[in-house]
């Protein structure tokens, strides 16, 4: 599995190993971890496209948010645990 490197707020690089995708009324989610094979970390991000004045990125630039919201959560997680079926999402 390859690392997705992801630019955060401060500068700083973050890489995560992406495990899934799924859409939830008409949002993008991605479910990443911090381990590439066992028990590991997962966070569950929300996918924002934006405007942007880039030739390089087509003018679009993706964005992406940790859901944190526990409604949400609980309607994504049984969506990423079917998806894998060799995973359980616990908080």
């Amino acid at each position: 599995m390859e690392k997705v490197s992801f630019l955060l707020d401060d500068g700083t690089k973050a890489e995560f190993y992406p495990l899934e995708q799924t859409k939830l009324s008409g949002r993008t989610y991605l479910l990443v971890t911090d381990a590439e094979e066992g028990d590991g970390d997962a966070l569950i991000l929300c996918q924002t496209e934006t405007e942007k004045d880039d030739a390089r990125t087509g003018g679009k630039e993706l964005t992406y948010e940790v859901v944190s919201d526990d409604e949400l959560l609980e309607a994504l997680a049984p969506i990423f645990e079917n998806l894998l079926e060799d995973i359980e999402i616990t908080k």
